[in-house]
């Protein structure tokens, strides 16, 4: 997801026009304040039942697959080790895909859907350890599925959904699409979800509450961050699924996913939450932890795994 306005949060001058000059002085000298970050603690490995997790999933949106395989995210990628590693925005098209990828000893079964029309679009994949039962691509919905945002497979006791949720976009042109997406996308999942309980992941192109973005107010009329897409989040949660993260750090600040490349962004821990793992509540005893890995470098999204145990 890209986006350049309203990244920062505009800073108040603070000065009072009653004080004296040699206070204002002071104010004026004063160091800038030391960004807020957020640390990724040690990773929780059983769940409320007392059940140790038996499935570690990653999501990265990685803003360009053949660019990330340079800038040495599978590196990472091995080292976290996940048995089931899900990638969005790739913006490859099957034949271009790196060998480095292609060649993953670690990951036998791989499955890559791209956009139909726009090479170098959107795009998603799933890699995995062991063979899920069955892969289906899209939605069911041709006006959806041309774009190639979603690639569901299925396991003994689960469902795994990734998707790159569409960007309401700059000046809200695509707000209409998004709105019917939003609604057909809940639909799908619903319908899974009555076979089986399901893991959703991926970028969902929405910072759901003030909590999840360091500038709601300045942000209410753009993309990512609108009544209408929070409002959609809100439904999808309603329907029966639960945010992961909030479910278990309810109060935590300045947890984010995602950070513009302007204006030293991320240095600053000024970002948006914009990556999840939402699963249905029937999986919820089984959550063990869902993690923000911020330090992992490669993209302008961070990736995040989840611990369950199904």
């Amino acid at each position: 997801m890209k986006r350049g306005k309203n990244a920062e949060e505009a800073p108040g001058d603070g000065e009072n026009d009653t004080g004296s000059a040699s206070a204002k002085k002071a104010k004026k000298t004063k160091e800038p304040e030391a960004p807020v970050l957020y640390e990724d603690p040690p990773d929780k490995l059983t769940s409320k039942d007392g059940r140790s997790a038996n499935m570690k999933i990653t999501s990265w949106n990685v803003d360009g697959l053949r660019a990330w395989v340079k800038k040495k995210g599978l590196d990472w990628v091995r080292e976290e080790s996940p048995d089931v590693l899900c990638l969005q925005e790739t913006k490859c098209s099957e034949k271009a895909l790196p060998a480095d990828i292609t060649s993953m000893p670690e990951y036998p079964y791989k499955y890559w859907a791209a956009s139909d029309e726009k090479e170098g679009y959107s795009g998603v994949a799933m890699l995995c350890k062991t063979e899920p039962l069955k892969v289906t691509y899209g939605i069911g919905k041709e006006e959806h599925d041309k774009e190639g945002r979603v690639i569901t497979a299925e396991f003994p006791n689960f469902y795994l959904v990734t998707t790159y949720v569409p960007n309401a976009s700059k000046g809200l042109v695509r707000l209409d699409y998004r709105k019917t997406w939003d609604v057909d996308f809940r639909a799908y999942l619903s319908e899974l979800d009555m076979q089986k309980p399901l893991v959703l992941c991926g970028d969902l192109n929405v910072a759901h509450q003030e909590i999840d973005l360091k500038n709601p107010k300045g942000n209410k009329k753009n993309a990512g961050f609108t009544p209408e897409e929070r409002e959609g989040f809100s439904q999808l949660l309603e329907a029966g699924f639960v945010d992961s993260f909030r479910e278990l750090y309810p109060d935590q600040a300045n947890a984010y996913t995602f950070w513009t490349y302007m204006m030293n962004s991320r240095s600053k821990n000024v970002g948006w939450r914009l990556d999840y793992f939402v699963l249905s509540s029937s999986l919820l005893p089984g959550l063990c932890d869902s993690k923000i890995r911020n330090k992992a470098m490669g993209s302008d999204h961070c990736p995040i795994t989840l611990h369950v145990a199904v």
